[in-house]
């Protein structure tokens, strides 16, 4: 599993001045996108809560409360949307930091040993440590490399 992209200047800029906004409604900021799409400019904020998921009325009041500080500080000088969502319940994780941000919570991983094949392990996250990420499966904690973690997502189903 490979980091996320480098973000753009304009990403990096953004995150830095609302991430604080994001923690202090006790959320956590996942994804931060700025893109040209068909009908102009898009910020896309994914929030989420590590112990639970984010409602619907939490995404419009912390959608008004940064749209609040852009409208204050002015880093954007076009027009634009801006769209607060959660990533839903059996999401990805996209990057290997999110082991940690979503330990205690049940997970599904794809894991490409370097013998070849896949394996499928099903558990509850218990975060990293060094370049493995641990995960409970039926009462014993695995180490698993996260080079070797081809895919991962949070898995309700569980």
């Amino acid at each position: 599993m490979e980091p996320t992209a480098p973000a753009s200047d304009m990403e990096k800029r953004l995150g830095e001045l609302l991430e604080p906004v994001v923690r202090s409604e006790g959320l956590v900021l996942v994804e931060l996108s700025w893109r040209r799409e068909r009908g102009g400019q898009v910020l896309r904020l994914c929030v989420d809560r590590p112990q639970g998921g984010v409602s619907l009325i939490e995404c419009t009041e912390l959608s008004r409360q940064v749209s609040d500080l852009l409208d204050v500080e002015e880093p954007i000088e076009v027009p634009y949307s801006l769209e607060v969502s959660s990533p839903g319940l059996n999401r990805k994780l996209k990057d290997p930091r999110e082991f940690d941000l979503f330990a205690g919570r049940p997970a599904r991983l794809v894991v490409s040993p370097p013998e070849g094949g896949t394996q499928v392990v099903q558990g509850v996250l218990k975060g990293t440590m060094g370049q493995d990420v641990l995960i409970e499966v039926k009462g014993k904690v695995k180490a698993l490399p996260v080079a070797q973690v081809a895919k991962a997502k949070l898995d309700l189903d569980f």
